[in-house]
Order: structure tokens, then sequence, then C-alpha cells
């Protein structure tokens, strides 16, 4: 593995001298130079764009360019196929590795969004019921259809949310007792 690394960068080193050389005009005709440069931008970036995926991008374009200054492989489909398989290899292998590394918010939120709703208060907008009958209520600055528990219940009142049933919420009467405390 260490010749391999030497050779690679034997490689990149051999084609920035050769274009000093040259007067810096550089030809990017050489796979070697193209995907040691694009690997080494991808791994710097990770500095912008942290989360370990982009290193592990950038590490699979120097296995290429490493594959190539050996001989490995040879043209651009080749390359691109290596590119792929080593990248997924690399990411499959040392994502949890680079996870605890950089981090990153990790937290659980709660996404029922019914237990939001529970026991919320909501205005009603439209009276509900008596029985089945839908009303529609206020709540969180959008109105919703309510279903109530059988009583009238006027609009303008105040509800207690219990549940959703579908896209319509169901509500009980909030007893005067109960709202001033």
């Amino acid at each position: 593995m260490t010749y391999y690394v030497a050779r690679l960068l034997f490689c990149c080193y051999s084609a920035a001298l050769d274009a000093l050389i040259s007067g810096g005009n550089m030809e990017f005709s050489n796979l070697i130079v193209i995907w040691s440069i694009i690997g080494i931008i991808l791994m710097l970036a990770e500095l912008v764009i942290p989360g370990g995926i982009v290193v592990l991008l950038g590490a699979a374009c120097l296995v290429v360019a490493g594959a190539l200054g050996i001989g490995l492989v040879e043209g651009l489909v080749q390359s691109l196929t290596l590119w792929f398989m080593s990248a997924i290899v690399l990411l499959l292998a040392f994502r949890q590795v680079t996870q605890k590394l950089v981090g990153g918010d990790s937290h659980v939120d709660n996404t029922d969004e019914e237990l939001d709703i529970y026991n919320q208060i909501a205005r009603v907008k439209q009276t509900i019921g008596p029985g089945q009958t839908t009303g529609r209520v206020e709540f969180q600055g959008s109105e919703w259809p309510a279903l109530g528990d059988g009583s009238v219940i006027a609009a303008g009142s105040e509800v207690r949310i219990i549940c959703r049933e579908n896209i319509a919420l169901v509500v009980e009467p909030v007893h005067q007792a109960t709202s001033q405390n």
C-alpha cells in the first residue's frame, strides 16, 4: 500500500514539475493529474462542506489516480468505473468513522404530528354538531375541519383537540372553569 501511495505522489510531483519546466502550460490530457487535482480539491472542500462524505469522494479520486499511475486501469471509462466502485467501498467502510470525527447536529425531534396537536386549544369558526356534523376550527393560523363529541359546539367558543381523524380534528368543548385556570 505504501508503494502505491509513493508512486501516486511521484506521478503528481513529476506532472507538476513538467508543468513548471514547460512554463506553466500544462495539458490536461494526463488523467493522473486530473484525478489527483479533483481529489485534492474535493478533500479541501471538506473544510467548507463538512460531513465526511466529500473527503471520501476525494480519496476515491486519489485511488483512481494511483491506479492510473501504476497501470491498473487505462482510459476514462475504466477510471470512472473504478471511481464509482472505490467511492462506494470507501463510503460504506469509513462513513461511521468520518461521522464520529466530523460530528454534526444529531438530535431526535418528535416526528408524530398528532402528539404536537394533542390537548391544544383551538377556536371554533363554524358551528360543530349535532352528531357527526362537521364544523371548522382555527388552529395555528389555519382553518381545519372538525368533528365534535356529538353535542353542539357554537362558533366562537374554545375547544380542546383530542386527536386527528384523517384531515379533521376531533375536539371537545373547553369548560369555563378549565379555561380560567
